[in-house]
């Protein structure tokens, strides 16, 4: 009997190896306990030349292997939402919302992916609450990431900067002065539907807002959208990303992106 349970759980064993490697779970095709310790024969990972760092007068360099979706230049990567030309003003090395002229969005798609966006707020400030240097960062144009000047001004937790909109309050502020440059860099995992349209797993998110973890991992509940939380509905896995026209001049600038193999199918 010992025998036939163990014949029957090395089988069992085997059928989620194969189950693992031809779904993609893993990229290699392999369980990552699968390897010896120490195996030389293990792939390589690729070599990339990192980015550098931006200072308030300078953006940084992104990573080599990096999208870049704004050079300084123009705005050749970004579209407006009926398909035209992006109507936003370009400066010199940002380019900034144009009140009224409608959100934008990347004329490619994306899916898992590593995103980084430096962003600045009027200065001197105007208004408050969310009437004040308000924006967001779309990913996949449906969950949205909050901009807004939020130093030393008060707003719904879940809806100041860093926030997962109307769903997870940052766990700090870490907001600078208005007119000085932020960071976000976003760890961003899309969800997974079954054949039949089921949700299989929910979106995740990590945000470092100014090199703060202000959101960890958090499963995004569905679309954000004001004071409504709308369910997940089927959607491809590969979206554009959407910027937001919220009327306010809010200037953007050394966007680039890195897409991230898929974890799970």
């Amino acid at each position: 009997m010992k025998g036939i349970v163990l014949i029957a759980l090395s089988l069992v064993a085997i059928a989620v190896a194969v189950n693992r490697a031809t779904t993609g779970l893993y990229p290699a095709g392999k369980d990552p306990q699968e390897w010896p310790i120490h195996d030389r024969t293990r792939p390589q990972p690729p070599v990339i030349t990192p980015g550098e760092a931006s200072t308030q007068d300078q953006p940084g360099r992104p990573p080599s292997d990096a999208l870049v979706l704004f050079d300084g230049k123009d705005l050749s990567q970004w579209e407006s939402l009926n398909g035209g030309p992006a109507k936003w003003n370009v400066g010199s090395g940002y380019f900034e919302v144009a009140a009224k002229t409608g959100n934008i969005r990347t004329k490619q798609s994306f899916g898992d992916c590593q995103l980084h966006v430096e962003w600045a707020t009027p200065n001197p400030p105007h208004g408050e609450d969310q009437d004040r240097g308000n924006s967001g960062v779309f990913l996949q144009s449906l969950y949205e990431i909050q901009v807004l000047d939020s130093y030393q001004s008060i707003t719904y937790p879940d809806g100041q900067a860093g926030a997962v909109y109307g769903q997870y309050p940052p766990l700090v502020n870490a907001s600078r002065p208005p007119g000085q440059w932020q960071t976000y860099d976003i760890i961003f995992h899309g969800p997974r539907f079954e054949a039949d349209g089921k949700l299989r797993r929910p979106a995740y998110v990590t945000v470092v807002y100014n090199g703060v973890l202000v959101q960890d991992h958090v499963a995004i509940m569905g679309p954000t959208a004001h004071k409504q939380r709308p369910p997940y509905h089927v959607t491809p896995d590969k979206l554009p990303l959407m910027l937001q026209d919220h009327n306010h001049p809010v200037r953007f600038r050394n966007l680039w992106i890195r897409e991230l193999a898929e974890s799970e199918p």
